[in-house]
């Protein structure tokens, strides 16, 4: 009798085995063993970003930011003339030739503004964001992979951070700064970020080095910083970079508020948050003030969120 015909199912696959026969696998269970371009099986993070690259949530949000982080660079690529260069006599004035965005009360231009007003808070928002990631990461991921009385005095240390009001610690530690850079912002932001990344880093880290992998490398002879930088740390990152993701439209979002209390960025610093806090004043008479810094600052942020939505999708299996 004729051996039947292996592929007249399509419903089925074969894959060798070890021991030189073949397994029937299901259709799902055979797209669990994609592989990438080199035909070894997908790794954790090129299957993230096999999944990333065919979510549309992803890819409008990383086009979005990629353009602001454009215009933050090179602010000349949508406007050439000067952010600080204004006109009283133009002041409060609606839309007109060359300025579609009207002018403030100083008679500035309200695009140039908007467009110069991305560099700023671009800024804070990845500076504050790398510096509360390195920092948690840091000592969340020492504190969960050695406990005892380090693990102890971290939270206790991260539980009074927790306890401080952010706008309230805002007035209080900015109010003292003469300085009209960003980075007194950043590091306020960064003082207060970094506790939450730690306790995310110190949950990973203490459940990555349960597994069998990280007690084999122990068994055989690994080191502590082996074993953290080696086995740990690769395998603890995933939530953290989710959050940070995240985070850094809030911080964002936060700058904005601070220099809307004008305890912030100050100027002659280009900012959302300094423009709307102008702008508040005059709504009713020249609404256009506030409409255009306040849809660029909320289009930034609802874009790193969705783009942390998005990572958050893709690294963690349980949201598939």
């Amino acid at each position: 009798m004729p051996e039947p015909d292996p592929y007249q199912n399509p419903k089925e696959a074969v894959a060798p085995t070890g021991a030189g026969g073949a397994m029937d696998l299901a259709m799902s269970e055979a797209e669990t063993l994609e592989r990438d371009g080199t035909g070894r099986p997908r790794s954790l993070w090129s299957d993230a970003w096999h999944q990333l690259r065919r979510n549309p949530v992803f890819l409008v949000s990383a086009l979005l930011i990629v353009f602001l982080v454009l215009i933050a660079i090179w602010p000349q690529i949508l406007t050439s003339a000067d952010p600080l260069r204004c006109d009283l006599s133009k002041s409060q004035q609606g839309s007109a030739p060359g300025h579609p965005f009207g002018y403030d009360t100083q008679g500035c231009d309200v695009y140039t503004r908007t467009v110069y007003g991305a560099r700023a808070s671009i800024t804070v928002g990845v500076c504050a964001t790398l510096g509360a990631a390195l920092l948690g990461s840091l000592l969340g991921g020492l504190a969960g992979f050695f406990g005892g009385w380090w693990d102890g005095v971290l939270s206790r240390v991260a539980d009074v951070f927790f306890g401080i009001p952010v706008v309230l610690g805002g007035l209080v530690f900015l109010s003292v700064v003469t300085s009209s850079t960003v980075w007194p912002v950043v590091g306020f932001i960064v003082l207060l970020g970094w506790p939450q990344i730690a306790r995310i880093a110190r949950g990973s880290v203490i459940t990555a080095k349960e597994h069998d992998y990280v007690q084999a490398a122990r068994a055989l002879g690994a080191g502590s910083g082996r074993m953290l930088l080696r086995h740990v740390g690769p395998n603890a990152v995933a939530p953290v970079i989710v959050v940070a993701t995240i985070a850094l439209g809030t911080y964002i979002a936060l700058e904005a508020t601070l220099s809307f209390l004008g305890v912030g960025l100050r100027p002659p610093t280009v900012s959302w948050g300094i423009d709307i806090s102008n702008a508040a004043p005059q709504i009713r008479n020249a609404p256009h003030m506030l409409l255009w810094p306040a849809g660029a600052l909320s289009i930034t942020v609802l874009a790193f969120i969705m783009l942390g939505d998005a990572v958050r999708d893709a690294l963690d299996p349980k949201l598939r």
